[in-house]
C-alpha cells in the first residue's frame, strides 16, 4: 500500500475516532441535562406541595412553628384554606393585585408555583358576598392541582366540606357546585356584589352553569367563595369549586384514611407504567450508573478502535 494510501486511512481513522467521541460527549451531555430537568421539576413540585406549609397551620394538633410566626415572614398571610379529602391545605395571601402571588410563594420568596391568593378586590375577612381564591393547577396533587377531580361524581359527592381559618377563627366550608367556565367570563369571576337582586341573579347563574350541584339550601344570606384554577379541558378553562362559609365546623371524614395523606414525590414520566411509580432518588441513581458505565467503556472502545486500525494498517 502506497504511503499516501496510508495517510488516508490514518486520516479516516482519526475522524472516526473523533466522531465517537464527540457522539459520547453530546450523549453524557443530553443525560445531565435530562437529571437536571427531573431534579428541577421535583424541586418545583416539592416546594409547592402543602407539607412545605404544615409546620404553620394554625390548629391546636400542630406542634411547629405558629401561624404568626408565617405572618412574621410574611405580612400578606392572612387566612388558611383546607379541602378535606384532597391535599388542599394552604396559607391563603393577598396583594395589592391578582399578578404578584403568580409567581411569589406564601413566605413572600420568588416561586413558579406561586401561593393561594384571595382576589385583590375582595375583604380580607370574607363578609362579601362572593369571594374567589385563586391557585396554580400542579402536578402531584400540589396548589390547586386537585380542583379537577370535582367534574367527577363520585368526587364530587365524597369530597363536601372544608375549613377555612381567618380573623383568628377556624370556620366551616360546605361545598355545593363545580363550574367549568373561561377565564374571561366577567359574569363568573366578579366580586363587591352588594345588591340583593344582582347577588340573586349571580348565584342563580352559576348554579344554572354548574356541572355538578349539591342542594344544601344556598341563598343571598350566605357567604360565597370560590376555588378556581386552570384547565385543560378548554383553552382559557377555569375550573370552579364553589362552596359557602358557614359557622358550623365539619369533621374531616378523611382524617384516619392514610391514602389521603400519602405525600411521597414520585415522577410523573412520559414513558408511564413502572418507570413512572420510581421514586426520584432512584431515577437519578440509575441515571447517573449509567452515565458511569458509558465513561467506563469510552477508554475501551477507543482500544478497540485503535486495535483495528492498527490491524488494518499492518495487513494494508
Amino acid at each position: 500500500m502506497s504511503e499516501a494510501a496510508k495517510n488516508a486511512k490514518r486520516a479516516i481513522w482519526a475522524v472516526s475516532k473523533v466522531v465517537d467521541m464527540i457522539i459520547v460527549i453530546v450523549f453524557i451531555l443530553l443525560i445531565s441535562i435530562g437529571c437536571f430537568a427531573i431534579w428541577d421539576a421535583d424541586k418545583v413540585h416539592s416546594a409547592a406541595d402543602a407539607s412545605h406549609y404544615e409546620i404553620y397551620k394554625p390548629t391546636a394538633e400542630n406542634q411547629g412553628k405558629t401561624f404568626e410566626e408565617l405572618q412574621a415572614i410574611n405580612p400578606e398571610v392572612f387566612a388558611w384554606l383546607t379541602v378535606y379529602g384532597t391535599h388542599i391545605d394552604y396559607p391563603v395571601v393577598q396583594g395589592q393585585s391578582n399578578m404578584k402571588y403568580i409567581n411569589t410563594n406564601a413566605e413572600g420568596r420568588y416561586s413558579i408555583s406561586g401561593a393561594i391568593f384571595l382576589d385583590y378586590t375582595c375583604s380580607d375577612d370574607f363578609s362579601d358576598f362572593s369571594s374567589i381564591l385563586y391557585g396554580h393547577h400542579m402536578e402531584k396533587n400540589a396548589m390547586f392541582g386537585e380542583i379537577g377531580n370535582f367534574v367527577e361524581r363520585s368526587y364530587f359527592d365524597a369530597r363536601k366540606y372544608g375549613m377555612l381559618y381567618y380573623s383568628g377563627e377556624e370556620h366551616g366550608l360546605e361545598f355545593f357546585a363545580f363550574v367549568h367556565a373561561d377565564a374571561y367570563d366577567r359574569a363568573v369571576f366578579r366580586t363587591r356584589i352588594t345588591d340583593p337582586l344582582k347577588q340573586q341573579e349571580y348565584l342563580d347563574m352559576l348554579l344554572e352553569i354548574a356541572i355538578l350541584t349539591r342542594d344544601i339550601g344556598v341563598t343571598i344570606d350566605d357567604r360565597l367563595v370560590l376555588l378556581a384554577t386552570c384547565s385543560s379541558v378548554s383553552t382559557n378553562g377555569r375550573d370552579i369549586l364553589v362552596g359557602r362559609i358557614t359557622d358550623n365546623l365539619f369533621e374531616d371524614p378523611f382524617y384516619e384514611e392514610p391514602a389521603e395523606s400519602d405525600r411521597e414525590i414520585f415522577i410523573v414520566d412520559a414513558l408511564g407504567g413502572w418507570f413512572a411509580k420510581i421514586p426520584l432518588e432512584m431515577k437519578i441513581i440509575m441515571i447517573a450508573v449509567l452515565v458511569i458505565l458509558l465513561i467506563l467503556l469510552l477508554p475501551l472502545l477507543i482500544r478497540k478502535r485503535k486495535s483495528k486500525r492498527v490491524k488494518h494498517e499492518r495487513t494494508g
